[in-house]
């Protein structure tokens, strides 16, 4: 019999689609280039439309977290370049791309060699915040890294004079601009560091394209940012633009002005801070005198000040009943102490070694009389007893019955007892004893004795 074909539900296969294709490594992570159709702005927020070029048409989606953070707004017939994966939507078994990025096309391969290097160094953990450290509160030396001309250099120079002017300023010009920028920014990074003077660095220049403002996404003024002993703050720019250095650098600053005003403190605002401590120390000196010059008044009129002898007295009457209850006290405690050490001794003696060995030597000594004594009348009374016994048996002595004429026959053997004339027959041999000796006898004749006392052959 055939086998069975395994039948699988739509849903199944559509799932079992969806999963190769975000198993596949090329369509995990895809860059396309194409322009926009059929798009609609939805009221959750997602975007959904379509991207097309000359041969063909692939159905997209960006959802609302992501294109919230897009640096422009998606139109009907724009030129894109879009990453993201593509994938299945299973309830319509149809594939589409799901947009994690946009940018409009002709920025191009820049754009997309900031995303890689963005995504790389981000994967090394250079944008983590744990590495970042803290600007110092009050620097005593600023470095500026820019170029010498430019409205970014004369607003950090400014606002940095306006600001702490107790602050020294260097300079390191640097180009911002072409091939040569980052080999310029990255050197003078590095000799400011051997310098070690500035206790922050202030890195960048003024806004522009992202091909003006490429030199502050290269790779090596990145990691010579993450590598700097100074903290460095990033002023690359105006507020909408974001750079690699920006997320490397310990602080960024939305603008060259913002980055001196992040690196210093205000000396107008110090000096008010320092005003407003001065005063509320004044005032709490102040408070202070005046709140203890009211208590040295209160104490001047006070009963102790104005009659000190009145409450010594006092205190020396107090002192002497206190004195007296004390010696109360101790010699109560003492005669307590000694009925007890009294009792302790007591105690003590009853249990003395010598003592105790001497009450068990009496008690073994009136032990001894009174076993003595017992054995004494015991054997007296034994005595007694055995006297009678003596007595009594020598009463029922056969000798003593036999030396009143009476005799004890035994067989010829002397192994048995005659006691009736049925024990023997005539002619039989006995023995006969008596008190002082045996005889032999011969039975000649039997004669029978009733108890009547009548006889009988």
């Amino acid at each position: 019999m055939a086998e069975q074909p395994r039948i699988l539900t739509i849903k199944d296969v559509n799932r079992y689609i969806r999963m190769k294709m975000d198993s596949d490594q090329l369509l995990g992570d895809v860059w396309l280039r194409g322009e926009i159709s059929n798009f609609t702005h939805h009221s959750s927020g997602h975007m959904y439309f379509t991207l097309k070029d000359k041969d063909s048409k692939l159905k997209s989606v960006m959802f609302a977290s992501q294109n919230q953070r897009l640096p422009f707004i998606p139109k009907e017939g724009a030129r894109v370049i879009a990453r993201g994966n593509i994938s299945v939507y299973e309830r319509d078994g149809a594939y589409q791309f799901y947009v994690q990025a946009m940018q409009p096309d002709g920025i191009g391969s820049l754009y997309l060699a900031y995303e890689q290097l963005k995504a790389k160094l981000e994967a090394e953990g250079l944008f983590e915040a744990a590495r970042k450290r803290a600007i110092p509160a009050f620097p005593r030396a600023i470095g500026v890294i820019t170029s010498p001309t430019g409205a970014a250099v004369r607003d950090i120079m400014i606002t940095l004079q306006r600001r702490y002017p107790a602050a020294r300023v260097y300079l390191y010009p640097v180009l911002v601009q072409g091939e040569q920028a980052a080999p310029s920014i990255v050197k003078a990074i590095e000799a400011m560091n051997r310098f070690g003077e500035p206790d922050v660095l202030i890195v960048g220049r003024g806004g522009g394209s992202l091909e003006e403002l490429w030199a502050f996404n290269e790779e090596k003024v990145a990691r010579s940012i993450a590598s700097s002993d100074i903290p460095v703050i990033s002023a690359v720019g105006h507020e909408t633009d974001f750079t690699i250095a920006d997320f490397v650098a310990d602080l960024r600053a939305a603008t060259p002005t913002a980055a001196a005003e992040l690196a210093v403190p205000h000396a107008a605002e110090l000096r008010k801070h320092v005003e407003r401590q001065r005063q509320q120390l004044v005032q709490a000196i102040r408070y202070r005198a005046q709140s203890g010059g009211e208590k040295l008044q209160r104490l001047r009129r006070s009963p102790f000040f104005l009659h000190p002898r009145k409450y010594l007295l006092e205190q020396a009457e107090r002192l002497d009943r206190l004195n007296e209850r004390l010696e109360q006290r101790t010699r109560m405690a003492a005669e307590r102490r000694r009925t007890r050490l009294a009792r302790l001794q007591t105690s003590l003696a009853a249990h003395h070694p010598g003592e105790r060995a001497a009450f068990a030597v009496k008690r073994v000594n009136d032990a001894n009389r009174r076993l003595e004594q017992a054995i004494r009348a015991y054997v007296k009374e034994r005595k007694v007893s055995v006297g009678g016994s003596i007595r009594q048996l020598d009463a029922l002595s056969p000798l003593k019955v036999m030396s009143r004429g009476y005799g004890l026959v035994y067989d010829e053997q002397e192994r048995r007892l005659i006691k009736s004339i049925a024990d023997v027959k005539p002619g039989d041999m006995v023995k006969v004893k008596v008190a002082d000796g045996l005889m032999d006898c011969k039975v000649q004749s039997l004669k029978e004795e009733r108890n009547d006392g009548s006889s009988g052959s």
